[in-house]
């Protein structure tokens, strides 16, 4: 028996658009440079590796909610590191990555047909699917644009993927203000948060944007900050109204972290050293690379924080991905992201320092 598919119509899996051009770059003499996609290179730091090794042996289920010990780092860390006051453990959830939660989150909150959802105009492909699993419509907002009624959701993403934009805490309670008028969700995508460059990134939880978390949610990631993208480690936080009827739904349909996972997770909020080596080296590899573009011809705009240089020859962006294969170099063009990134490329940080040097030799021969 052969089943149809059924369910709502979803774009084309956006990477599988590069294979050509991927194996162009692959027949380069030195080998591909790899700068497509935000996966980490460095290797998981040894107290996370430690961490996740000591609770191997427990057989029992693990919780949705996670430890208290979890939620507690986590509330802790993001006093520290991002000025996070007031956040209650119980309003800590963590999830099995990031983009897992981005994907069904509309649909967890109950948004369905006739509902929109509203993204930045250049956007991470994950906000759409999202709307289009749960049957809502999506409508991309310029910059300053107000959401139209009937908006449910509106995500915001600052640092950006893929530009690398910052909004400020101003454009942050603006944002918040006209949600809720509306009495629409906001979800904060903050996976970068840990990654400022030329400017200083603020959580939409930050004192300085809201003065209640209500109708606010952050999603927060540790693939970047502490290389565990392979171990799928996300959180979701904000109204302990909503991450309560998260929760719930998430008991039921069994979305839940590993174990050994959570321990990793909370060695990794505890430990603050790794996270800034880890920026020392995205900002080695930026500090060469970025310079690098812009001697061979390329504008990088934005970028001020993030793993991602978004990076424009003039052109359409499939002719600069055609460009950079013929020098063995892959990067993302900007339509994966939107209409309005068709004369753009996103260029990532996340390569080993001797690829990244290769990229630089390349782009300056």
């Amino acid at each position: 028996m052969i089943l149809t598919r059924r369910g709502p119509a979803l774009p084309d899996f956006p990477w599988d658009s590069l294979a050509d051009h991927a194996a162009k770059a692959r027949k380069h003499p030195g080998g591909v440079v790899d700068l497509s996609v935000g996966t980490p290179v460095d290797p998981v730091p040894a107290v996370i590796q430690s961490a996740l090794r000591s609770v191997a042996d427990i057989p029992g289920y693990p919780t949705t909610h996670g430890t208290p010990e979890l939620r507690a780092a986590f509330v802790a860390a993001v006093e520290r590191r991002f000025g996070i006051v007031g956040l209650s453990p119980e309003a800590v959830l963590p999830t099995i990555g990031s983009k897992e939660l981005v994907a069904w989150l509309p649909t967890l909150l109950g948004v369905g047909p006739g509902d929109i959802v509203a993204v930045p105009s250049v956007a991470y492909p994950t906000y759409e699917v999202g709307a289009l699993l749960a049957g809502a419509e999506v409508v991309r907002l310029a910059d300053g644009e107000l959401p139209p009624a009937g908006t449910k959701l509106v995500w915001l993403n600052s640092p950006s993927n893929p530009t690398g934009r910052v909004l400020s805490a101003q454009q942050l309670r603006d944002a918040v203000a006209a949600a809720r008028e509306l009495g629409a969700v906001v979800a904060s995508d903050e996976c970068y948060l840990a990654l400022p460059w030329d400017a200083s990134p603020v959580s939409v939880l930050h004192p300085s944007v809201v003065d209640s978390f209500d109708g606010v949610l952050a999603v927060h990631s540790l693939s970047k900050s502490s290389s565990l993208a392979g171990y799928r480690a996300g959180f979701i936080t904000g109204d302990p109204e909503l991450i309560s009827g998260l929760l719930e739904l998430r008991k039921h349909a069994g979305m839940i972290v590993p174990r050994p996972v959570q321990e990793a997770m909370r060695a990794a909020l505890e430990d603050d050293a790794h996270v800034a080596e880890q920026r020392a080296r995205y900002l080695a590899r930026r500090e060469v690379l970025k310079p690098a573009l812009e001697a061979a011809g390329f504008t990088v705009t934005h970028s001020e924080a993030g793993l991602y240089l978004w990076s424009s020859r003039g052109e359409d962006a499939w002719e600069t991905i055609s460009w950079l294969a013929d020098r063995g170099i892959l990067a993302a063009p900007g339509t994966f992201y939107g209409p309005a990134g068709v004369q753009h490329v996103r260029i990532a940080l996340t390569a080993t320092d001797e690829r990244i040097a290769a990229a630089v030799e390349r782009l300056s021969a």
